[in-house]
Formats: structure tokens, C-alpha cells, sequence
């Protein structure tokens, strides 16, 4: 993973073009129990709920090596969390917070890709959370190929409690 972030970083430097970044602060709010609810990330646009001025800010912030949680953040333990169809650019970890609605999973972002999460399903045994990534690039512009893991915020219906987690991805074009 470092390599890649060596070889990114390197592009980005080569190719000159940084402008134009999305800045690192999250705008999104949660949605209002709706089954498909979520937030987006910096830059990204999302399927918020009805309250768009009551946005969710990520509690945990990462870095190259380890997440730093704050003490009202819990991890989803490993095993509860279903990643298997995700590849390597994802992590596969999961934070509960608030009164246990509120789930913060990483999406992929950076140059022309946004990211979003959308809950997908909900049942009594798992719920389903689907990481879009979505490749916007306007005619006549140079994109960045930097990726870089994106804190999403989505709420749940009902807290997560015991419920497995089952975490995919898709790309989209925008």
C-alpha cells in the first residue's frame, strides 16, 4: 500500500496538477431511517436524507498506518464485518457512534472520484453497506490519479447492536 501511495504522490508531483483538490472537511447529513440513506465525502455528492443542515462529521481520523478513535467511537469487532468482495483500496474496519445508528466506513476518493456510502439493506440479522466511487471528469480537463481512503458516514434505522456487517463497493460514472 505504501508503494502505491509513493507512485500516487510521485504522479501528483510529476504531472504538476494539485489544484482544484477537494478540501478535507465532510459536508452530508444522515438520512432520516429511509433504507437507503447516507452521506458523502469531501467533494462527493450523496443521498442524504431530509435534515441536510444537521451534518455528520467522521469521529475517526486515519492515517497511513492506524486509525485514531476517539473514546465515544467503537469498532465494529473484525468479525462482524463481511468485506470479501472489496479490494485492497478499501479498508474493511467499521466505527458505531451516537446512540449506535450512526456507522463511519471508507470509501475511495481523490482527483476526479468521489466517494459515497449507501446503506443498502437492513434486516433483524445484517445490514448492508455499499461504497460508491464515482468518476466525474469534466470535458477538457485533467484529472489526478491520486486515490485516498474517504470517512463516510451513513445512518441506520436501528442501532447496529449485534448485526453482522456487510461492506461492498461499486463504480459509477458521473
Amino acid at each position: 500500500m505504501r508503494n502505491v501511495v509513493a507512485a500516487v504522490a510521485l504522479a501528483v508531483v510529476l504531472t504538476g496538477c494539485s489544484s482544484g483538490a477537494p478540501s478535507d472537511k465532510q459536508s452530508g447529513a444522515p438520512g432520516t431511517g429511509s433504507p437507503t440513506s447516507g452521506t458523502s465525502a469531501p467533494g462527493s455528492t450523496g443521498s442524504s436524507g431530509a435534515n441536510p443542515t444537521a451534518p455528520v462529521q467522521p469521529p475517526v481520523s486515519i492515517s497511513e498506518e492506524k486509525p485514531v478513535v476517539p473514546p465515544n467511537v467503537t469498532p465494529v469487532p473484525k468479525e462482524k464485518v463481511i468485506s470479501t468482495s472489496l479490494s485492497d483500496l478499501y479498508r474493511s474496519e467499521a466505527y458505531v457512534f451516537g446512540d449506535g445508528r450512526d456507522i463511519e466506513v471508507f470509501g475511495v476518493g481523490g482527483g476526479c472520484k468521489e466517494a459515497r456510502a449507501e446503506v443498502t439493506a437492513q434486516s433483524a440479522e445484517l445490514v448492508q453497506i455499499t461504497l460508491v466511487t464515482i468518476t466525474k471528469q469534466p470535458p477538457g480537463t485533467v484529472c489526478t490519479q491520486e486515490i485516498r481512503q474517504v470517512p463516510l458516514t451513513v445512518r441506520l434505522d436501528a442501532p447496529l447492536g449485534d448485526r453482522r456487517l456487510v461492506l461492498e463497493s461499486r463504480e459509477e460514472t458521473g
